[in-house]
């Protein structure tokens, strides 16, 4: 049995014209299939409690953050241009917008888990919980990513949870 071609599939790499639209294949303007127009309002996050009440809870908290700190100087006086450019991005990936700030800090817990990151794991479970971010929700993000990353990611979890009970038991 000879399979033929669809229009669409004789064109490419032809290069000579661009391939005909088809019932099967998108539009070429993709935004057009957006009900919603792409919001470029960004802002800071409106957060519950300062780094300083984050430290004085938790001791944890206040290590990581001690540290964070300290290491960041030495970053800064490099003065890099492409470390300040990623830095900048990372910062602006988490402004409120479409999807609100606390989702974002609990999008990226789950990829730390799962990628097993405990500096990772720790920002985010801190900046989610100056969010306001309740407990469940923080332990249902993490449980996805347990899910996700299987149970190697356990180690990491426990982590958290130590994280977790200062923070919303201290």
């Amino acid at each position: 049995m000879e399979v033929q071609e669809s229009p669409w599939q004789a064109h490419v790499g032809a290069g000579d014209s661009p391939a005909p639209e088809s019932p099967r294949r998108p539009s070429a303007n993709l935004h057009s299939m957006d009900t919603q127009p792409m919001t470029t309002d960004r802002k800071e996050p409106i957060y519950l409690f300062s780094e300083k009440q984050v430290a004085e809870k938790s001791a944890l908290a206040r290590h990581f953050l001690d540290n964070r700190t300290r290491l960041n100087e030495n970053v800064d006086k490099a003065d890099n241009f492409l470390v300040k450019r990623f830095y900048n991005l990372d910062h602006n990936a988490y402004l409120e917008g479409a999807v609100p700030a606390k989702y974002k800090e609990l999008m990226g817990l789950v990829a730390s888990v799962s990628l097993r990151c405990d500096d990772c794991i720790t920002y985010h479970a801190i900046q989610s919980y100056r969010l306001g971010v309740t407990r469940a929700e923080q332990e249902e993000a993490i449980n996805v990513a347990l899910v996700i990353g299987g149970s190697i990611v356990i180690p990491h979890l426990r982590r958290a949870y130590e994280l977790l009970t200062e923070l919303y038991f201290a």
